[in-house]
């Protein structure tokens, strides 16, 4: 039986970037990344390699995401690439996951969609996958149903408080009825 891929975003999901600075949200750790010159993140952040860029994230979150591996092969896909294995994974103890490579960062996708979905319907290959992110709407809702051979649960977390236990028992539930069809 092939696990459905769950992919993963860092900011909103894991880090909820958008809550207010001085607020740092119950359960979650102040972490300073220091982005390297031509790193990803670099490129993608204001202030390049010279500013810190604040980081919340739940230790629980890590617990939560390895049950979840039971039931998916747990991926990045996110614009921190690489870097969240070395950064982040270790911080949450979790191991080294696979990370979507992407041909390109945020280039305006197809029919109005978040930059990165044609990109993980190609990677999904039809294969079932799950994807948490911060910046999902209906369009990407609509390719990955037009697109998409698989099943796929496209999944929006606010980005002002990151994952809920809801959102994890979301998850565990679409696996469970995955696994299910694929038993029968």
């Amino acid at each position: 039986m092939n696990r459905p891929r769950l992919y993963i975003d860092v900011d909103g999901p894991l880090n909820p970037c958008d809550a207010k600075p001085e607020r740092r949200p119950e359960g979650y750790t102040t972490f300073r990344y220091y982005r390297t010159a031509g790193s990803p993140r670099a490129a993608a952040c204001p202030g390049g390699a010279s500013k810190p860029l604040r980081v919340w994230l739940n230790p629980a979150h890590g617990e939560q995401l390895l049950r979840l591996a039971e039931f998916y092969e747990l991926t990045w896909a996110t614009a921190w690439g690489p870097e969240a294995n070395t950064w982040i994974a270790p911080k949450l103890g979790l191991p080294e996951l696979p990370v979507v490579q992407w041909p390109t960062m945020y280039d305006a996708g197809p029919e109005r969609t978040f930059w990165k979905t044609h990109h993980l319907v190609s990677h999904a290959a039809g294969r079932a996958f799950a994807w948490i992110d911060d910046e999902l709407g209906a369009p990407d809702r609509d390719f990955v149903d037009y697109h998409h051979d698989g099943q796929a649960l496209l999944h929006h977390v606010d980005p002002r408080v990151g994952l809920r236990d809801s959102d994890f028992h979301t998850l565990e539930r679409w696996a469970r009825t995955i696994a299910s069809a694929q038993a029968t």
